[in-house]
């Protein structure tokens, strides 16, 4: 079951492709956002190991959706140097210097020309300040003036450049969880990622996204409960797939 939640009203190595014999079904004319021919951008959030990448996976096979994954090789390749690498040995040293070139990153994935009606992106430059640098100015691991200077530059970015989302579909995951999925998957970088770190960037995900206690939310969010196996995953999509698709209708019953 999912749920729906707004700002303004009170009312939750890769992922595993999808699996054989799950119907993927075309994008239909009903789905397609005909107001003033605008287009749509509707951003995947959650935790480490959520499950983005299969929700991406999935959705990526019906036409007329681009999909945008997080730039990580950038991350980890910035002319020759793995600076993600590097936040996570030592977030003190090194967490201004990845917030700096994820927040180019991510102003350059909002701002790519659009060549479908609808754009799918894995995270947003919203989530990576809202939760990410906050979680490390909130742990002691980014001085106040770096968040201060960070800030600064991200309220100019959202005053001067569009970034605006349509809808965020959250997919709300325990850390537990996130955790067991991280180990299998045995990503190098996220090898000394503790549970304690997965259990703070979840807290500021509930905060920002279903308790509306940090930031605005300028859009729908649609909750989907994200604990499941892959099987799971994908019927949940399936039966969401209206809400997710036209975040028009869902903006319609707020």
């Amino acid at each position: 079951m999912a749920f729906l939640h707004c700002c303004c009203c009170v009312f939750p190595v890769r992922a595993s492709p999808v699996p054989q014999g799950i119907p993927i079904l075309p994008l239909k004319d009903k789905h397609l956002i005909k107001e003033d021919d605008k287009k749509t951008v509707i951003c995947i959030e959650g935790n480490i190991a959520s499950g983005k990448t299969t929700c991406l996976d999935y959705f990526a096979q019906t036409t007329s959706i681009e999909v945008l994954t997080e730039p990580v090789s950038k991350w980890r390749n910035v002319r020759g140097h793995n600076i993600l690498g590097l936040m996570y040995q030592d977030a003190s040293r090194w967490g201004i210097t990845l917030q700096t070139y994820i927040q180019l990153t991510m102003l350059e994935q909002h701002t790519k020309p659009m060549i479908s009606p609808v754009r799918m992106m894995e995270r947003s430059i919203h989530s990576a300040k809202y939760v990410f640098v906050e979680n490390l100015y909130r742990s002691g691991k980014m001085p106040e003036v770096d968040y201060v200077v960070l800030s600064e530059w991200f309220d100019w970015i959202q005053r001067n450049t569009d970034v605006s989302v349509d809808l965020i579909v959250y997919l709300q995951t325990s850390p537990e969880v996130c955790y067991e999925r991280l180990k299998r998957r045995c990503r190098e970088e996220e090898k000394i990622i503790p549970l304690e770190y997965l259990e703070a960037i979840h807290q500021l995900y509930e905060e920002w996204l279903i308790k509306h206690t940090l930031f605005k939310v300028s859009c729908p969010v649609l909750v989907i409960g994200a604990d499941h196996d892959v099987q799971k995953m994908i019927e949940k999509y399936e039966e969401n797939r209206d809400q997710i698709l036209n975040p028009y209708n869902m903006q319609q019953h707020l």
